[in-house]
């Protein structure tokens, strides 16, 4: 028996959970057999296109028609339309996965998550950190689960991108506070956050820090609008509403943010994010140092890991994450023959499709969105206060 799947968005994510779908028979036979049945969004004429490219069945204007009729439900929709289609989802007894961060506001996070545990542990409710599922990142976790850099002292965490350098680059929705809730910070450092959680942090890392002093910057106030409307954003979903007159709208919400975190034990965290770093295109990078040792890993360069033992004293070794006793790799090709991007989203897929087929739990759930959005709330809380602010 298959699973059908309705799919809310198609455009940057839904290509990529398309793609994932589509290679998962060829590459995981032992997953769950999909049906890619319903792809759903505003403009019809745009979704006959999309869903005859994206290899689904039927296409839908109505979200609310789909929920309850589908064994599983992708909201890939812009930050805005995360929280009610899946909330009634969950209510519907729907497995949901949703895009990150898991809402505009932690309201609105805290609406979804309260959906999610009252749906129960056999209604999967996941987000979409597809960084967990690279397979350095797993075999990064396997080190520090094994003691093997001892106590953490600090941790590092960085994502960079430089789409919006230019001042005359389209405006679109990651530019408003009311369809994105948040710019770099949210949709950056919201991956950030979770892989520090998923390495370090344990269960709570909101718990672990202690006190935290955020900043965010915008440096373009207001960006053009490309043929009176706000245009397809070449790195989102679907966009906002059309524009009556003017030629430009507002950028409301931050280009970069950076964080001071200190934690409960004594360890230290910086984070940052910036669409705004002329030559990075995709560069999500984390660093742990520990008493025994350190790892290093950027995205850039996502089948490396760089290792430094402090015992064997010489220097930071490059691990190259293909063999096929390293997770998930031996689904793939040879040693030596890489990854990219893409396989994360295949990578996710399998663990949150097998799991609604065995009635197990996924991670990351919704209530992981929500310990994130947490302290990016916290961050943003910093910058308009100006202080340091203690996590409870």
């Amino acid at each position: 028996m298959s699973l059908e799947i309705g799919v809310l968005g198609y455009r940057f994510m839904g290509k990529a959970h398309a793609n994932a779908m589509a290679r998962l028979p060829m590459f995981f036979p032992e997953a769950p057999d999909v049906e890619r049945s319903v792809l759903v969004g505003r403009d019809e004429d745009a979704l006959e296109d999309a869903a005859d490219r994206l290899g689904f069945d039927a296409i839908s204007t109505d979200w609310a028609e789909v929920v309850d009729e589908v064994d599983a439900f992708y909201n890939l929709g812009p930050n805005h339309v995360h929280a009610e289609p899946s909330i009634a989802a969950l209510e519907a007894g729907t497995p949901v996965f949703c895009e990150k961060p898991l809402a505009p506001t932690l309201e609105d996070a805290r609406a979804m998550a309260d959906a999610a545990r009252e749906a129960g542990d056999d209604v999967p409710a996941g987000c979409a950190f597809n960084y967990r599922f690279v397979p350095a990142i797993r075999y990064a976790k396997r080190l520090l689960e094994d003691g093997e850099l001892g106590e953490i002292r600090h941790v590092r965490g960085r994502y960079l991108q430089d789409w919006l350098v230019d001042p005359e680059a389209p405006w679109s929705w990651r530019n408003d506070e009311e369809l994105a809730g948040s710019g770099a910070l949210g949709d950056l450092g919201a991956h950030t956050v979770d892989l520090l959680r998923f390495l370090v942090g344990g269960d709570d890392l909101a718990g672990d820090i202690d006190r935290l002093s955020g900043h965010l910057r915008t440096f373009v106030d207001e960006r053009p609008v490309e043929g009176g409307e706000a245009p397809e954003d070449s790195r989102g979903n679907e966009d906002g509403e059309a524009v009556e007159g003017g030629e430009t709208r507002p950028v409301t919400v931050d280009d970069a943010y950076s964080a001071q975190l200190e934690f409960e034990n004594g360890a230290m965290g910086t984070l940052e994010a910036s669409r705004f770093a002329t030559g990075h295109k995709n560069d999500h990078a984390i660093e742990i140092h520990g008493s025994e040792g350190s790892l290093k890993f950027s995205l850039e360069r996502l089948n490396e890991l760089e290792l430094l033992r402090r015992d064997e004293n010489r220097g930071y070794e490059t691990i190259l994450v293909t063999d096929a006793d390293d997770p998930y790799v031996d689904h793939w090709w040879p040693p030596g023959h890489v990854l990219g991007w893409e396989h994360t989203f295949v990578h996710e897929n399998y663990e949150f499709l097998s799991a609604i087929d065995s009635g197990g739990e996924f991670e990351p759930s919704f209530e992981d969105g929500l310990e994130a959005q947490r302290v990016l709330a916290a961050i943003e809380e910093s910058d308009e206060r100006g202080e340091w602010i203690s996590l409870e």
